[in-house]
């Protein structure tokens, strides 16, 4: 695993963040360094995944990356459910069908370059979507997820997970200081951190709990319980109805 270095020297101009093939190499040094609690939501995603993901079911890994998520899942669900590994970003996918063809298969996977409020949801048992929305222009975030909801199966879960921002100023300040910190103890610079944040201010939009919640509610999920919280990220357990 490369270590995360592309903000360490400083930059005349800092553009915005892309996940290409520079952030490709360094993506699971970074994800793990940048996100508090990552380890332990990806942990949980796969079990969720094994609990409710169901025979002759589609699960959807929406924003795959290189499959974090999408690989373990694939070898705990049944055999004869079908993972559809989703990203917008050509570097990731082909990454990511590097590693499906030098690890041994469990279910199917199929892996879709594709926008992923594009993509077409049916049939489906289990859709996570860690740490993408926050990447998807606010005005198609409703539809995406109402999108989710309509081709999930009764039961169906959905687990979200993002980066999340607050209503009152102090409490804001006070999340971002300790992720900043968080950041400093696991080997981030002033400088690394600062130029990363001007890099991802106009393409890493959060929003609030209350916001998400929100959407999951509009959109029909019945059952809707915020699992995690570390400081400014939280994840979401969001279930439809059974009939």
């Amino acid at each position: 695993m490369q270590k995360d270095r592309i903000f360490a020297k400083p930059m005349q101009s800092v553009g915005d963040f892309v996940f290409d093939e520079r952030v490709v190499e360094v993506f699971p040094d970074m994800i793990a360094r940048s996100v508090p609690g990552y380890s332990s939501v990806l942990a949980m995603t796969v079990e969720l995944a094994e609990q409710f993901a169901l025979p002759n079911t589609n699960v959807y890994d929406l924003g795959c990356s290189l499959g974090a998520a999408t690989l373990p899942i694939a070898h705990r669900i049944p055999h004869d459910a079908v993972v559809y590994a989703v990203d917008s970003s050509p570097a990731m996918i082909a990454a990511l069908k590097e590693k499906i063809a030098n690890s041994p298969a469990g279910c199917r996977i199929e892996v879709v370059q594709q926008d992923i409020s594009q993509i077409e949801i049916h049939n489906a048992s289990f859709v996570v979507m860690n740490f993408t929305m926050q990447f998807i222009s606010p005005n198609a975030r409703d539809a995406l997820v109402c999108k989710i909801a309509e081709g999930m199966l009764p039961g169906g879960v959905f687990v979200l997970s993002e980066k999340i921002n607050f209503d009152d100023e102090s409490q804001q300040n006070l999340m971002t200081l300790l992720h900043h910190a968080f950041k400093k103890a696991h080997g981030y610079s002033d400088l690394e951190i600062a130029q990363k944040r001007s890099a991802l201010e106009k393409t890493l939009l959060p929003e609030t709990l209350r916001e998400h919640t929100r959407r999951l509610e509009n959109a029909g999920f019945s059952t809707i319980s915020p699992w995690f919280q570390c400081f400014n990220f939280a994840s979401f357990i969001a279930a439809k109805a059974s009939d």
